[in-house]
């Protein structure tokens, strides 16, 4: 176009000379080289930029994988409740803490610790408060110890503490004793102050084990045998085997003969003293182990209340005592049973429902059925516990307070307690005959007891000198081996057919 305005005809000739004298055909042949340069410059310099993107962003990425891998790590060896060492760091701190005493020929000392009755203050205050109690324990705990030591907790309400280097017994002794000291001011949780004890067992390198499984164990051990013996700390020692962990796989074992009724359910009579006739039983549970024979409730039931098993171990007591009691009266003899509640059984919300429908479902009179509680069942949540003794009582259900005596606060509510009867402990009855304090104890009990309208029972009554005494002091009603010692159903209707006791 260029060449045919310039020489009215195109041709080689004018083609040439238009792109001699035209500037713009060069800028327009110029332009791919052009854009083909800027492209590569503007490439090169985006291509920059990214780069520096990525590295920003790589190093970005690598800051936070570190963040992640140490938390992941911290989560993994720290207990995510209270922030102390778990059981994976604590095990490899001992293990290297058992190296070095072998290397340099010192002891090293391992404590267990397991909070009494937490279980209580958990079903009690829920597990929300439960945790903050642990956040408070855990502080005291590690506040209490040397820089060198470690606490850490193994789960729930367990805690250890690793002394790596001790002169003797008598530094863990110490330790001990501070450990205990640090936990008796009252915790103060959702307004109320609560008194934790501890139980604390401790085992000693290289005397007690030589390697961690075994120190463990073996502290486990010392602790469990403190908490059955209601002392603040021991030691371990090859006496206190009989409470090996082995005996724990009993909670398993517990369970499954729960499950599958496996439990026997034995009856004590009770007997009105001025008529000698039997009035009502007591249900006493048994477990007739395959290995270790027939287990006491003392051998089981702490452990089941532990593990929250006491529910449905209570839930089965009731379902054998109301069928029982369906099954004596077919037979002509109105029996009332007692038994025994605990303070996780009591505080359960649901617990009245579920007896109020069993009762429905076996015909049973709620009359028939009596519940002993304690003191102690009561002072976990006095509110809480009165509420359900008061709707239980509505429905025609009888309360008894059981070990009366035996407690420091009963004068303080006994007043207010929807009970009818105290149940004078044992351990007052069975020495009355020789010991003058204990019958005058007994004495005042009754008549306490009598001016609040109660009827009063004495249990541990093993000789006719006490049951007579008992009379005299007009003690309303009498149970212990005098009369019969706790047998099976069967078994116990064909001993009292055969003694001096009235059945009806």
């Amino acid at each position: 176009m260029v060449a045919y305005l310039g020489g009215n005809t195109i041709s080689l000739e004018s083609i040439i000379f238009a792109q001699k004298t035209n500037f713009a055909l060069w800028v327009l042949d110029c332009m791919p080289f052009i854009f083909a340069f800027w492209g590569q410059y503007v490439s090169s310099i985006m291509a920059f930029q990214a780069g520096a993107i990525i590295v920003d962003q790589t190093a970005d990425l690598r800051a936070q994988t570190t963040v992640l891998e140490e938390k992941a790590s911290h989560e993994a060896t720290h207990d995510s409740l209270t922030d102390l060492p778990n059981r994976i760091l604590f095990h490899d701190r001992l293990q290297q803490a058992i190296s070095a005493a072998q290397r340099h020929q010192h002891k090293l000392a391992v404590m267990i610790i397991d909070l009494d009755n937490f279980k209580e203050i958990n079903d009690t205050l829920g597990h929300f408060n439960g945790d903050i109690l642990l956040k408070q324990v855990g502080t005291r705990l590690h506040g209490t110890i040397r820089d060198l030591d470690s606490v850490a907790r193994l789960g729930g309400d367990e805690f250890a503490i690793l002394l790596p280097k001790i002169a003797g017994g008598t530094d863990a002794t110490m330790v001990a004793k501070k450990l205990s000291q640090a936990l008796t001011p009252s915790f103060q949780i959702s307004g109320l102050n609560l008194d934790v004890h501890a139980s604390i067992g401790i085992a000693i390198f290289p005397g007690d084990g030589n390697d961690r499984d075994t120190l463990m164990q073996r502290a486990e051990v010392a602790m469990y045998a403190a908490k059955k013996e209601t002392s603040e700390y021991l030691f371990y020692s090859r006496k206190l085997d009989q409470y090996s962990p082995k005996r724990l796989t009993l909670m398993a074992e517990l369970r499954q003969a729960i499950e599958q009724q496996e439990l026997l359910v034995y009856y004590q009579p009770k007997v009105e003293i001025k008529t000698g006739k039997v009035i009502e039983v007591e249900a006493l549970v048994r477990w007739l182990h395959p290995e270790h024979g027939l287990l006491l409730p003392d051998e089981f039931i702490p452990m089941a209340e532990r593990t929250g098993l006491i529910k449905p171990l209570t839930s089965l007591i009731v379902d054998h005592s109301l069928k029982q009691i369906s099954s004596w009266n077919r037979e002509g003899y109105e029996i009332g049973v007692a038994i025994n509640i605990s303070a996780g059984v009591l505080l359960d919300p649901q617990f009245p429902d579920s007896l109020i429908g069993l009762l429905a479902g076996y015909r049973v009179n709620p009359a028939s059925i009596v519940l002993e509680i304690t003191e102690t069942t009561i002072m976990a949540d006095q509110e809480r516990a009165m509420e359900t003794l008061l709707r239980l009582k509505d429905v025609g259900l009888r309360i008894s307070l059981d070990d009366f005596g035996t407690g420091y606060s009963s004068l303080a509510y006994l007043k207010h307690l929807p009970v009818y009867e105290l149940k004078i402990d044992k351990s007052f009855v069975m020495k009355m005959d020789h010991n003058k304090d204990d019958a005058v104890i007994v004495k005042i009990i009754i008549q306490l007891g009598h001016h609040l309208g109660l009827k009063i029972t004495a249990e541990g009554v093993e000789s006719d000198t006490i049951y007579q005494q008992l009379e005299q002091l007009h003690c309303d009603i009498a149970q212990g081996f005098l009369i019969s010692k706790p047998l099976p159903a069967e078994d116990l209707i064909a001993h009292l057919k055969n003694s001096r006791w009235i059945m009806t």
